[in-house]
């Protein structure tokens, strides 16, 4: 957790620069020039891609968890609420308020359950060994990554402020500030009391159709309690991807080929990916990452562990471009301590990265951010290198 605050300590930072919104690729752009601004840009569609896929797989495996007869059906699962949520989201936004509602709903039945599981009966529930597989230094450095993948909603804040246009540039740095704040409070706390409960009660690793947070529940709190808290656990996880199914088509738009309010044609992709519906929803973008999520998901079997570590490399990629930006600013304006602060964390991210990556499997995350990236960057030296495409995550909506 010390770590994360450290990631979140240098967001703070990042959104006081840009309070109008644009997170890493704002900051690449201005320290390096537009065309580095790229790479986290296509960190970020891998990102999209990935939360709807493992937020509809961890959706299907909280479903499991409560009904086991419909194990078989895992993956069918997967794809079908892969198209349902992305269908969902051609009538508009109200997946920002249904999420909004999932996390408050999520945090109170959690609370219900660490309260429940204070009283409980320590019970072994699953596999538990006392012979760890690797030596510890080296089973730190493979767990690091995973657990290091709670702060990957930590770059949302930093994009989603330019959302809040009732509010002046002050109004948005504070909120911005505040929500990274509150993210590291609620969710560091939900992760230490469920992960100290579990230890508690020796919830260990899970039978294969359920979950530890699953059986963690089961066991600490009533047979009502334990079905709320899946249902609450499923819609939370399909909000989630139904928030990536509006920013990922919304980034596209931003990069689509338009007329701006100076009557200027500009943007760098076919003009197709930002045509709207009535809802003002770009329909050709949801498609697209329908396609994209259900070829991962039915890649990962409709399994969300297998995941999960590609989804943290295409975050600390759009990390490490951010920190290393804001370094270049600290030394620019002379500012040793926030230089310290900055380089510190990318350093933490940078290894952070590596360790995750030395696991293999993890570099086809990496290449496919790197290859949209390149083909991002092809078609803007095509159309001529329009100015602004820094601000691209900014504009999306």
């Amino acid at each position: 957790m010390a770590i994360i605050a450290l990631v979140i300590v240098n967001y703070r930072q990042l959104i006081a620069r840009y309070p109008q919104g644009g997170g890493a690729s704002a900051a690449v752009g201005e320290a390096f020039g537009d065309g580095w601004s790229f790479i986290p840009i296509g960190a970020l569609v891998v990102d999209f891609v990935l939360t709807i896929a493992i937020s509809v797989s961890a959706g299907s495996s909280a479903a499991i968890a409560y009904f086991p007869a419909l194990a078989p059906w895992r993956l069918l699962l997967g794809l079908g609420l892969v198209v349902l949520v992305g269908a969902a989201t051609w009538f508009g936004h109200l997946g920002r308020l249904v999420f909004a509602a999932m996390t408050v709903a999520f945090i109170i039945v959690s609370v219900i359950v660490l309260l429940s599981g204070l009283g409980a009966t320590p019970q072994p529930v699953g596999t538990i060994t006392g012979a760890p597989g690797h030596q510890p230094v080296l089973a730190v450095v493979l767990a690091f990554p995973v657990a290091m993948a709670l702060a990957t909603g930590v770059e949302a804040p930093s994009s989603a402020v330019a959302q809040l246009g009732q509010l002046d540039n002050d109004g948005r740095r504070r909120f911005g500030q505040v929500t990274l704040w509150l993210t590291l409070a609620i969710v560091g706390t939900i992760t230490l009391g469920l992960s100290l409960e579990a230890a508690y009660l020796q919830v260990g690793i899970p039978p294969e159709d359920s979950t530890q947070i699953a059986e963690l529940a089961r066991l600490a709190a009533p047979g009502p309690v334990f079905a709320a808290f899946q249902l609450v656990t499923a819609l939370l996880l399909l909000s989630a991807a139904s928030s990536s199914f509006q920013a990922g088509p919304g980034l596209l738009k931003a990069l689509a080929r338009h007329t701006n309010h100076e009557g200027e044609t500009v943007g760098i992709l076919p003009a197709a990916v930002g045509h709207t519906n009535t809802h003002h929803t770009p329909y050709w973008g949801v498609v697209l990452f329908i396609v994209l999520a259900g070829a991962v998901t039915a890649a990962a079997g409709g399994n969300d562990q297998e995941l999960v570590l590609f989804y943290a490399v295409s975050v600390f990629l759009s990390f490490l471009a951010g920190l290393v930006s804001m370094a270049f600013f600290a030394r620019k304006d002379h500012q040793p301590g926030f230089l310290i602060l900055n380089t510190a964390g990318a350093l933490v991210v940078t290894f952070t990265l590596v360790a995750n990556l030395s696991r293999g499997l993890p570099l086809v995350s990496l290449a496919a951010a790197l290859a949209i990236a390149a083909l991002l960057y092809r078609a803007w030296t095509k159309a001529g290198r329009p100015r602004g495409i820094r601000n691209a995550a900014a504009e999306s909506e």
